[in-house]
């Protein structure tokens, strides 16, 4: 008895990318039109797939071109621009024959996406880290010189020492293993985009944590940026224990 179309669209949808090939060559002289829509919608989903697997080789090229390291690290922060809250940086040491799909610079990715890849990272990756500097010390040693303090605490928390850094753009002083500054480094290394993931996710939960207890400032949604909802808010209500002086002066007057 010939299969219905839905359980032919039930199948297709079910089945692994390995099993897809198979399945296409079952159903190609099946010409009901709920069929041909089904392996069409198939078809698409495989080379979906195929480009993806395509895209993450070639973001792998540092990590190819360092094979020689036994643990390679990425380096990437979140947070140099926002008004308030601290700015995070993420470390991670992914395996040599790491399997994540999806990774990319965590602002080309939905809420949804980062987070189902922090918990993918969380678990494949060799080692993680992540560093914090606050509002009052980016205030006291500016934000670059902040940033470089919370990649350097990022650096200290993995499990196992990397003998290579790939970062995003910048070097690190103070760090005494070998460097490598990539701009735009967070699109064009996997372990750097999988470092501003884990930094961009931490930082997100934390800003949602701070909107509970100043909640005039919209933090949830802003994570602390400068946006119109919450520059209103500053220049209403004043700024909070956690914004940054040095970043608000053109706002308030004081603080």
């Amino acid at each position: 008895m010939a299969q219905s179309i839905q359980e032919i669209r039930d199948k297709l949808q079910a089945a692994g990318y390995d099993e897809l090939p198979e399945l296409f060559s079952l159903y190609e002289k099946d010409e009901r039109k709920g069929v041909v829509q089904a392996v069409n919608a198939a078809e698409k989903r495989l080379l979906s797939y195929q480009k993806e697997i395509e895209r993450i080789d070639k973001l792998k090229f540092y990590e190819k071109k360092y094979a020689d390291c036994s643990y390679i690290c990425g380096i990437d922060e979140v947070g140099r621009g926002p008004l308030s809250g601290p700015v995070v940086a993420g470390a991670v040491i992914l395996p040599k024959n790491c399997d994540i799909l999806y990774i990319n610079d965590s602002k080309k990715l939905s809420e949804k996406k980062r987070e189902e890849l922090y918990d993918v990272i969380m678990e494949k990756a060799v080692a993680t880290g992540i560093g914090f500097s606050t509002p009052e010390r980016i205030d006291e040693i500016n934000i670059l010189q902040a940033t470089y303090e919370a990649m350097r605490e990022a650096i200290s928390r993995l499990s196992v020492k990397p003998d290579l850094l790939l970062n995003d753009a910048v070097t690190i002083p103070q760090v005494d293993i070998k460097q490598v500054p990539i701009i735009k480094g967070d699109a064009k290394s996997i372990s750097i985009g999988a470092a501003s993931i884990i930094a961009k996710v931490t930082r997100d939960r934390l800003m949602c944590e701070y909107d509970k207890v100043f909640p005039e400032y919209g933090f949830a949604s802003n994570k602390g940026y400068g946006s119109a909802q919450h520059i209103a808010a500053l220049k209403k209500h004043g700024p909070c224990p956690i914004h940054r002086k040095s970043f608000i002066k053109h706002f308030v007057t004081e603080g």
